[in-house]
């Protein structure tokens, strides 16, 4: 059984009408794609298919996580994915998916694997960048990059410094302190949510 088999789709035992059908992508699907950016994944895809008229459109609805490493502290990062994507298939002489809403397949296939698809659709959502937002990236390694990077100088320089401050900013200003003298003497206030 091929790596892919599981995402045919039979076109031509399929009557008029709308069909349904679910999937499940997780991490080995992505280590099938040889693709080893994703190092675990959580997807459920949901897809519809109207035929009518000799064309299959194809309408896929993926929800889920992906979990990737951070550019900056190599932490796993977790991204939502909420994406949705149209094609349209129909029969044809030769193959040709030159047009970006419609895949022309010879007659002799019965099915057309959706795999691909899936995978572009996904990888396309994924930012270019894979960083934790402000605060929330690994305090120890951000404290690290800062002490050993190569110092530079000019603008690149005094960005990188201050976008590595604001970054230990926001991570001190995520830790909460608390004065115990403030904390007794608002224990002596009564309930607040009377008010």
């Amino acid at each position: 059984m091929g790596k892919f088999t599981a995402y045919k789709l039979p076109l031509k035992t399929l009557a008029e009408g709308t069909h349904e059908f679910d999937y499940r992508l997780d991490k080995q699907f992505f280590v099938n794609m040889e693709y080893a950016d994703v190092r675990d994944a959580d997807l459920d895809v949901h897809l519809t298919v109207t035929y009518r008229n000799d064309l299959y459109r194809l309408a896929f609805k993926i929800t889920g996580t992906v979990t990737m490493l951070c550019d900056r502290c190599l932490d796993d990062l977790v991204l939502p994915i909420d994406t949705s994507y149209e094609v349209g298939v129909e029969y044809g002489d030769d193959y040709n998916d030159e047009s970006d809403d419609l895949i022309v397949i010879p007659h002799s296939d019965s099915y057309v694997n959706v795999a691909y698809m899936l995978f572009d659709t996904v990888v396309l959502v994924i930012p270019i960048k894979h960083v934790h937002p402000l605060g929330k990236c690994n305090r120890a390694m951000s404290a690290l990059l800062k002490k050993h990077r190569a110092h530079g100088t000019g603008e690149d320089a005094e960005l990188e410094d201050e976008m590595l401050d604001s970054i230990d900013a926001a991570d001190d200003a995520a830790a909460p302190t608390s004065d115990p003298r403030w904390d007794a003497l608002r224990g002596l206030g009564g309930d607040d949510s009377a008010e």
